[in-house]
C-alpha cells in the first residue's frame, strides 16, 4: 500500500503498520484477562498484536494498544457492548472518522453510530475478533485495489 501511496495521493503515507506485541503489551493483555471484560480471543489477539495503525486507509483504522484500552477503562469505565445486558464493553479502537469499536465478554465487535460514547448506539460488525481482523484485511485489500476502504 505505501509503495504506491504517494504517487496515487500526492503526499507521503503516514503510519500504516501492524505492530507485534512487546512484553508490556503481553503483561497488559494478562491484566485485561483478569478483569473478565474481554473474550479469550481478544486477549489472544493482544498477546500477539500490539496495535494496528492504518492512518491512510480511508479516514484510518485503528486497533488501540491494550495499555490504552485499560487506561480508557480506568478513566471512563465500561460502555454498553450492544447486548442489552449490563454495560461491560471496552473501546478497542476507531475508524478515524470518530466512530469507535467496542467489544465485550461475548467477543462480538460493535461500531458506534455517532462519535459520542454517552449512551452509544451500536451496530454489530463482527461476531468475534477474528472476523473483525478479516474485515479490516478486506478493507485494506479493497483500498489498495481501488482506493475505497469499505464500510467498516
Amino acid at each position: 500500500m505505501t509503495a504506491e501511496f504517494e504517487r496515487r495521493h500526492g503526499y507521503p503515507p503516514s503510519t500504516n503498520q501492524v505492530r507485534s506485541a512487546d512484553p508490556d503489551d503481553r503483561a497488559a493483555a494478562r491484566a485485561l484477562a483478569d478483569l473478565d471484560l474481554a473474550s479469550a480471543d481478544l486477549v489472544t489477539l493482544y498477546d500477539s498484536i500490539g496495535d494496528i495503525v492504518w492512518a491512510d486507509v480511508g479516514n484510518g483504522y485503528f486497533v488501540d494498544p491494550v495499555p490504552d484500552v485499560l487506561l480508557r477503562l480506568k478513566e471512563y469505565g465500561v460502555v454498553g457492548d450492544g447486548t442489552g445486558e449490563e454495560a461491560r464493553g471496552l473501546v478497542i479502537g476507531s475508524n478515524g472518522g470518530g466512530l469507535c469499536y467496542v467489544t465485550g465478554p461475548s467477543g462480538a465487535v460493535y461500531r458506534t453510530r455517532t462519535a459520542t460514547m454517552d449512551e452509544p448506539e451500536l451496530d454489530r460488525v463482527a461476531d468475534d475478533p477474528r472476523q473483525f481482523l478479516e474485515l479490516l484485511e478486506q478493507s485494506l485489500t479493497r483500498f489498495v485495489a481501488n482506493g475505497e476502504p469499505g464500510y467498516l
